[in-house]
């Protein structure tokens, strides 16, 4: 939708094929319905986000960065709020008001909108032209039920398909045939900010607990490859939250090299061992006489102390004065090593983004124009980028979307 009210805010003749029968069904699920728009980190620390790779988009950020973007809804008519982490949402804390504000725009602009629009090809018509196979179902209201093929050509296009994830609103991948029919490379794509699926029986037994300011490490084959402080929850088929979440990209990428994938939960990251026994240890000395299962109750969600028990190999009907120090050494690394081994993940049904994409070294990140194909643009989820949650990868789409859309424009209106 913004490449679409660009181009034609631009001045060129613009269409907008949609897959669905409205556009966009994915905006709608971001931020839990909400819509969490953009940060307000500086460009820097933002780009950051998204790892390596994020400095292909210093460029766009350049253009149209999280203010603009902001000042851009304002213009119609969608106030902003900042809230916890410098996430951006609409006052209205609504995502579907985005969606019809971006609708209108490009009405106004003078964007044809041709929904239930399916692309089964895209070719090279010609030096100067290129050409889709688009699919149309048939009109039931006229009882033609048989899917119609017309071929549109033009002499820019902009694929904004999306990636794989949430299938149900439509990004099935499709924009990685186009791109890779032509001659783009793919880096493979996999679920990104995607919960894991872990061995055993703990998570399920845990299920609906969500713990806040822990320390979660990811470590595979042994080494630490990520840690983060912050909320995360137990599923009944493994770990999910927003820590979770941010260091699943990591994750699944060693589950696909076969390397062993574990997390660590840190649950007193604010205490190190000494001072978390010496917290252990008075509470022992205080309340002697009650129950070890009692004790944990300072320590721990009631949720959580029938594993801890189980784990630790601990009588929760002991007494605290007769815990001896191997026992509250067992306690104290449980609490700060909660181990839990990593089997799986969710399928691209419930990741949030697509890790992999298009390869953004044929692109150039100056116009998100293709340096293979002369014409052809890029921007979204279709390139081989995702960052964190926070708004970071929503102001990447509306920042490559205004980057492809001018481009494309001014490539169809000054071409040969």
């Amino acid at each position: 939708m913004m490449a679409a009210g660009q181009a034609a805010h631009a001045g060129a003749r613009t269409l907008l094929l949609e897959k669905m029968d409205r556009p966009g069904r994915k905006l709608q699920l971001t931020g839990q319905g909400r819509c969490n728009l953009t940060n307000t980190a500086p460009l820097d620390a933002f780009i950051e986000h998204f790892g390596p790779r994020g400095r292909f988009l210093h460029s766009a950020f350049s253009r149209f960065f999280s203010q603009d973007l902001i000042t851009f809804l304002q213009s119609l008519g969608v106030e902003t709020l900042v809230e916890r982490g410098g996430r951006v949402f609409p006052v209205s804390q609504d995502a579907l008001e985005i969606v019809r504000a971006l609708e209108a725009w490009m009405s106004h602009a003078g964007v044809t909108l041709m929904p239930s629009a399916r692309v089964k090809a895209l070719t090279l018509a010609s030096p100067n032209a290129l050409a889709l196979d688009v699919i149309k179902p048939g009109d039931h209201r006229r009882n033609d039920v048989n899917d119609q093929i017309i071929e549109v050509q033009a002499k820019a296009i902009v694929i904004a398909t999306g990636g794989a994830s949430y299938p149900g609103t439509g990004s099935t991948g499709d924009g990685y045939t186009l791109a890779e029919s032509l001659g783009h490379t793919l880096i493979p794509i996999r679920p990104a900010l995607v919960p894991l699926v872990t061995r055993g029986q703990t998570a399920a037994n845990l299920q609906g607990l969500s713990l806040r300011n822990v320390m979660v490490r990811l470590i595979v084959n042994g080494r630490e490859e990520d840690a983060r402080l912050g909320e995360m929850l137990f599923t009944h088929f493994g770990l999910s939250g927003p820590v979770i979440l941010a260091m699943s990209r990591a994750a699944v990428d060693g589950l696909i090299a076969q390397d062993d994938v574990q997390v660590s939960i840190d649950l007193k990251p604010a205490l190190d061992e000494s001072r978390l026994d010496a917290r252990i240890l008075r509470d022992l000395d205080l309340h002697g006489k009650k129950q070890f299962r009692t004790l944990l109750g300072g320590l721990l969600p009631q949720k959580m102390i029938p594993t801890c028990l189980a784990q630790i190999g601990i009588a929760g009907e002991k007494e605290a004065h007769q815990i001896t120090a191997e026992e509250r050494q067992r306690l104290n690394s449980w609490l700060k090593d909660l181990r839990f081994e990593v089997v799986g993940h969710r399928t691209f049904n419930q990741a949030i983004i697509t890790a992999g994409g298009v390869n953004t070294k044929e692109v150039d990140p100056r116009s998100m124009g293709s340096k293979l194909v002369p014409g052809l643009y890029f921007a979204g989820e279709v390139l081989d980028l995702d960052a964190d949650t926070g708004g970071y990868n929503l102001q990447a789409a509306f920042s490559t979307g205004w980057v492809a859309g001018r481009s494309a424009a001014g490539y169809a209106l000054h071409s040969a």
